[in-house]
């Protein structure tokens, strides 16, 4: 998942790449479906980001977390914005 995670800031194809293989290994960590998430719908593919934030739910119904703890404001914002959307909020 670091991995994915690592990428997930620009280089979104092998982000998902990473982030699937993380799941194949661990396959109720939510953390890696938000990524997965975000990941899909900052690549426009709003059908899969969906789908991952269903089988979030399946998991946790917790689907955007607090990210305070994020240093960095744009990382931040990078993350919330790609899940949020792939949630379908609209803010």
């Amino acid at each position: 998942m670091a991995i994915g995670v690592a990428h997930f800031a620009q280089r979104y194809e092998e982000a998902k790449t990473m982030l699937l293989q993380s799941l194949d290994e661990r396959p109720t960590w939510a953390p890696t479906y938000r990524f997965l998430a975000g990941c899909y719908a900052h690549m426009g593919r709003l059908d899969d980001a969906g789908e991952t934030v269903r089988q979030l739910r399946a998991i946790t119904p917790l689907v955007i977390p607090d990210a305070t703890h994020w240093r960095k404001a744009e990382h931040r914002h990078l993350f919330l914005s790609g899940l949020r959307r792939a949630a379908g909020e609209t803010t």
